[in-house]
């Protein structure tokens, strides 16, 4: 269609955190926190070398990380184990 322009415009991606208000982003990062320490914690208590790095990964990345570290939790523990 020549001659006819488009109307578009720069701005017509919406960023979601900056729509949120105060209140809304202090309960994410409590439930981030939480997950993260949670994640940590079982982590550090069943013998993980990378507590650390599991707990840091679930802040940034709950929904991928903590099925990953579960899974790999769960796997490991059906494993019969060699005496």
């Amino acid at each position: 269609m020549r001659g006819q322009h488009a109307s578009r415009s720069c701005n017509t991606a919406r960023v979601p955190l900056a729509d949120m208000t105060l209140p809304q982003f202090l309960i994410a990062i409590t439930i981030a926190a939480a997950i993260s320490m949670g994640t940590f914690a079982h982590a550090d208590r069943h013998g993980s070398t990378h507590a650390t790095a599991w707990g840091i990964g679930a802040f940034l990345a709950a929904g991928i990380v903590v099925p990953i570290y579960f899974g790999r939790y769960w796997l490991r523990r059906r494993r019969p184990r060699d005496e």
